[in-house]
């Protein structure tokens, strides 16, 4: 018997990939579940030949926009806790750079996907071939560099037997709990259809586990005193307690000692919205009572959080004077802000931290404050989510259409605009992956896509996709693939006639309408069309129509839940109405304009920088 096999190096790679398990939960399967892919000259013949022979070990789904496609890669792991992996090819040129986006999307947010891109020969023999990129000083680079900075991991295979040593880098970066993140492979078209004999053995099925790294015996002592000197410690959850699956640790914790919980838009959900320690969410799009909190606390106990400037309302929202604790899988995150760190896996580190607290306690009247302003702030919350009557209503009320029609196992998809500060504030969510929101890069686009993704991972929820009528022209034709694949998912497209978030953020800095909002663009003089989102979402063959107010929402949504096929609700609504809280944001207004409201609105900014955390 040969201890070797003849492969193109194409087959090597898919064969590869059909080999790597992972055990969840005792349960071993493939991590790699299935293949997006838009076939063109740079991949068809090698990936797709490759392809077409382990489609029953392999699914392979055709979608319509490489960008959209990786985004529902992408979704997809994130709902499964970076567990399972979705791999994405598309050829040569426009096709591999149209997924650089989806590539940075999954680098901010520490998620892992793989792109077998296709690449120009490496022979160069038909130099330039078609959709070539010449560089006119450096003959080693093709468009597909355009990966290496969002990419935590980058190769380009330009002989066969090169994947004896890259593939094994490819699943260590991709299961990974620290460097996990996107993994891009340029494939030249030649070299994907060169045979080698390659090892037997290199194909043995390996089984991939989640890695738990314990905390240092010296950093949890430190840390341990640092609680112990706290008097009105808050403590912040973001993502990286979904990812290690902590969300029992992390409960035992804040229940035993009485701890006051403020949620990051990735963190949302860890613990149930009306458990009584669960403040709300935190930053510039969160809650007034754990905002209050973060003001006035000594010790910020940051789980699992990359503390970005939406968290900390860009370094001004919590007490200059706090301490802060870092616990966090990487050092990286864990010492941002100064912070104290304390490396090591939230589901290990969580219950070392709660055995030795024994016998401590906040101050009563923290707990006391932080209970008061959770019912303040929930009443609040109520009282938004509310229809008025108007036909023109609010983000927040077409929220709590939504939410109230949702189950407890249902989730709710948005990125971008304005909705993602809406439903941070204001969606209620039992199910720990109820909420699902991009918003490390808020990549516009992501929705629809992210909707299919997230359907994909999890067939027997409904899934409600929330999303402006900016992103939904920017980027829908995955609406036609979740059709296509038989993934419903419902579509609720909020028309504010423009881009009615900035459009808010302009005025605050003192300009005027311009550019965001369609009234206010250049256009023809008839001014821009109104477009009719039901008339295309059913183009694209999904049940639609369009609803007038929130009643009619209401009983839309109830249709939509009884559709076996996507199905799209749109309804026109106000772009100036949000809901109170939030927190200041820093975006630079400039120190010279002949505009007085810009002028006034750069003195108000100065104000705010003057208070931002030094202690870096």
């Amino acid at each position: 018997m040969s201890d070797t096999i003849r492969l193109t190096m194409a087959q090597a790679v898919i064969k590869f990939m059909t080999a790597q398990k992972v055990e969840i939960d005792g349960q071993v399967s493939s991590i790699f579940d299935g293949v997006f892919a838009i076939f063109g000259h740079g991949n068809v013949a090698g990936i797709g030949e490759a392809l077409y022979h382990v489609q029953d070990q392999l699914p392979t789904w055709r979608a319509h926009n490489e960008q959209g496609m990786a985004h529902a890669a992408i979704a997809y792991t994130k709902t499964l806790n970076r567990q399972k992996i979705i791999a994405c090819t598309a050829s040569a040129g426009p096709g591999s750079v149209n997924m650089v986006t989806a590539s940075a999307v999954a680098h901010v947010n520490r998620l892992p996907i793989l792109f077998l891109v296709g690449d120009t020969f490496a022979t160069r023999m038909p130099d330039p071939v078609l959709q070539q990129v010449e560089n006119f000083y450096d003959h080693t680079l093709t468009s597909n560099d355009c990966f290496k900075p969002v990419s935590r991991f980058f190769d380009r295979i330009t002989r066969p037997e090169q994947l004896l040593t890259s593939l094994p880098q490819v699943m260590r970066v991709l299961t990974d709990p620290v460097e996990c993140g996107p993994v891009t492979l340029g494939l030249p078209q030649d070299i994907q259809t060169v045979a080698w004999d390659y090892p037997v053995h290199f194909f043995d099925e390996k089984v991939h586990r989640l890695r738990r790294q314990g905390p240092d015996s010296v950093e949890l002592e430190r840390a341990i005193a640092l609680i112990r000197q706290a008097k009105k410690p808050l403590v912040i959850a973001g993502g990286g307690v979904h990812y290690s699956g902590a969300l029992k640790e992390l409960d035992a914790l804040v229940s035993s000692f009485n701890l006051p919980v403020g949620e990051t838009q990735a963190g949302k959900g860890a613990l149930p919205w009306d458990h009584k320690n669960n403040m709300g969410t935190m930053g510039v799009t969160g809650a007034a009572s754990t905002n209050a909190l973060a003001a006035e606390a000594d010790l910020i106990i940051a789980v699992g959080t990359r503390l970005g400037d939406f968290a900390s309302g860009s370094r001004t929202m919590i007490n200059p004077k706090a301490r802060l604790l870092g616990i966090n899988v990487g050092s990286f995150d864990a010492i941002k802000h100064k912070g104290q760190p304390l490396v090591g896996d939230a589901k290990l580190t969580l219950p070392l931290v709660q055995e030795a607290l024994a016998g401590w306690q906040p101050d009563a009247s923290w707990v006391g404050k932080a209970e008061e302003l959770r019912r303040q702030w929930n009443e609040t919350v109520t009282a938004a989510m509310t229809d008025r009557g108007t036909n023109l209503p609010s983000d927040a009320e077409v929220v709590g259409a939504v939410n109230r029609a949702a189950g407890e196992k249902d989730i709710v998809v948005c990125a971008a605009g304005g909705l993602p500060g809406e439903l941070q504030k204001l969606w209620r969510t039992r199910n720990d992956r109820g909420y699902h929101m991009e918003y490390g890069y808020s990549c516009m686009g992501y929705e629809i896509a992210g909707g299919l993704g997230v359907k994909m991972a999890k067939p027997d929820a409904e899934v409600f996709v929330m999303v402006g009528d900016g992103s939904y022209l920017m980027l829908n034709s995955e609406l036609a693939t979740s059709v296509m694949l038989g993934y419903k998912i419902i579509l609720v497209v909020l028309d504010n006639r423009g881009y009615g978030c900035i459009h808010r953020l302009q005025q605050f800095c003192g300009g005027p309408g311009f550019n965001n909002m369609l009234e206010d663009c250049l256009t023809v003089p008839g001014g821009a069309p109104k477009t009719d989102f039901a008339a295309h979402a059913a183009s694209m063959g999904a049940r639609s129509e369009k609803v007038g107010n929130i009643r009619e929402l209401e009983a839309a949504l109830e249709r939509a839940k009884a559709s076996d096929i996507s199905y799209v609700v749109t309804l026109d609504t106000d772009h100036l109405h949000t809901t109170e809280g939030g927190h200041w944001w820093d975006v630079a207004v400039p120190e010279v304009s002949e505009r007085a409201e810009v002028v006034a609105a750069r003195k108000v900014y100065e104000t705010n920088k003057a208070r931002q955390r030094q202690n870096l």
